[in-house]
């Protein structure tokens, strides 16, 4: 069901995206690209993003985060189902995680404060956090942490009507925090409604669409999905790096993402975890209007999925 159309049913999922845009956010602090002073100065259209994380309901009255990116608290206050209730209570009840990069976990630290935190995660993300960024070292020593295991492959309940399948996510770059094999690196999350089966997929880094993550795709209700860079040499000039040496399918060259994202039998599909060097961020860009012709949405900050 589109965002905006209002429905009163209980027993629905709600997709809301807390930050659309990669690392650095939109605009980024230390960028004068093109799509950037056009953010600062208002010479095109378009709207400001923060980093990358999305938020999971069943009920609106408890919330699965998915990633906790370094402007959680901000994504926070902008939502105010996520605001606390009285005294202390948190509407959030645990953090999935797709993998240990900062720009996904540094958030987790803004949590310190909670009484506790569920965190749900592979070995080989826990072991990185534990040891190579040392995120969830750091975390412990503020409040009592619990690590769920994430097995890719296996059904989990979250309780409230909902459950995730994680699946493998071809790495596609070398981690410089890793400890370890890419075995469970990087995931993606299949979200399941037991109340009406319908699914959705998010999947904020992919380097290519195997077969394998062709599979988990398939006739999902959303797929919020990886649209850094439009141009696989979008960020040679100023990071010295091509999109796919960053672990990302370029969205608009013949083969890419977009052309992918066609032809899947999938209901809604929307760009999320946005570069901001990526020209489809320009409300009136001939890349927007490309991603639209298609049948994909461009996501911003606070857009909502109601499944």
């Amino acid at each position: 069901m589109r965002s905006g159309v209002l429905d009163t049913r209980e027993d629905l999922m709600w997709v809301r995206v807390l930050g659309s845009a990669a690392g650095g956010g939109f605009p980024q602090w230390n960028c004068a690209c093109p799509t950037c002073r056009a953010a600062r100065d208002g010479s095109r259209p378009c709207l400001p993003r923060t980093q990358s994380s999305i938020a999971i309901t069943a009920d609106r009255r408890r919330w699965y985060l998915i990633n906790a990116s370094p402007d959680l608290r901000a994504q926070i206050e902008s939502c105010p189902d996520l605001h606390p209730r009285g005294g202390r209570d948190t509407p959030i009840r645990a953090v999935l995680l797709t993998d240990a990069e900062i720009d996904h976990t540094l958030g987790l630290l803004l949590l310190r404060e909670g009484r506790a935190l569920e965190v749900h995660a592979t070995p080989a993300v826990r072991e990185t956090l534990c040891s190579g960024t040392a995120v969830l070292r750091t975390l412990q020593a503020f409040c009592p942490v619990t690590w769920r295991p994430v097995v890719p492959g296996a059904e989990t309940s979250l309780g409230d009507g909902l459950s995730y399948r994680a699946f493998d996510v071809p790495t596609g770059k070398p981690d410089r925090f890793a400890v370890g094999g890419d075995q469970g690196r990087v995931v993606g999350y299949r979200l399941i409604d037991a109340a009406t089966g319908r699914t959705a997929v998010y999947l904020p880094g992919v380097p290519e669409f195997t077969a394998e993550v062709r599979a988990e795709l398939d006739d999902c209700s959303c797929l919020l999905v990886d649209g850094t860079c439009w141009r696989d040499d979008e960020l040679l000039d100023l990071a010295g790096k091509t999109a796919r040496d960053m672990g990302h399918l370029p969205v608009g060259e013949p083969g890419g993402s977009l052309d992918q994202l066609a032809a899947l039998p999938v209901e809604r599909r929307i760009y999320v975890h946005i570069n901001n060097t990526n020209p489809m961020l320009l409300d009136d860009s001939p890349e927007r209007r490309a991603v639209e012709r298609r049948g994909v949405e461009v996501a911003a900050d606070g857009l909502e999925v109601r499944l």
